[in-house]
């Protein structure tokens, strides 16, 4: 098979190490015809890949062995036109940048539905998202600048103070907050 015939094989990879949901997302796309393939950490996810690059993976961010965004790098390596999303309970704009410019084609925060999921992984490519309803905060706007500076400066708090003009005590009881709405 051709690589550019990837959306007639419906091969599917999901990484997530919640077992429940990962069960209930492989059972949905399934029933959506995917040949659905499952890891619970980032070493089976690269392991996965590396043996049958699939043509689709959904990956979680933050697994127990490390990051998601490891799996997506192998898979854009290994396969470049593979559709992949990430999911996440832990979304930021930094880390979306960081998951597109590594391979993947979507950013989805959780909890997504399996629906979410099958819109994301057959959206067309060159379609372009609606402005969004409920646009952020302008304390969620801070909050997202203050995370991409910090994951630029590789989490180093004196530096992303120093950049942000900022004393580090104020920076570390920001970072140590939830995200505003």
């Amino acid at each position: 098979m051709t690589d550019t015939s990837i959306t007639d094989e419906k091969t599917l990879l999901l990484v997530d190490d919640d077992r429940p949901f990962l069960t209930r997302l492989g059972r949905a796309m399934e029933s959506r015809g995917f040949a659905v393939e499952m890891a619970e950490t980032v070493a089976a996810g690269i392991e996965q890949v590396r043996r049958a690059p699939p043509a689709y993976a959904v990956v979680d961010m933050r697994l127990e062995d490390g990051n998601g965004l490891d799996v997506i790098k192998i898979l854009a390596e290994a396969r470049p036109n593979a559709r992949a999303i990430v999911l996440t309970g832990y979304g930021n704009i930094a880390t979306a940048v960081t998951a597109v410019k590594l391979g993947a084609v979507d950013y989805l925060a959780k909890p997504a539905d399996a629906d979410d999921v099958y819109n994301a992984l057959m959206a067309n490519p060159d379609d372009k998202a609606p402005p969004p309803e409920n646009p952020m905060s302008a304390d969620r706007v801070r909050w997202e600048h203050i995370q991409r500076v910090y994951e630029l400066c590789n989490r180093n708090v004196s530096e992303t103070a120093r950049r942000l003009n900022m004393h580090r005590r104020t920076l570390q009881r920001i970072l140590a907050k939830r995200a505003p709405r």
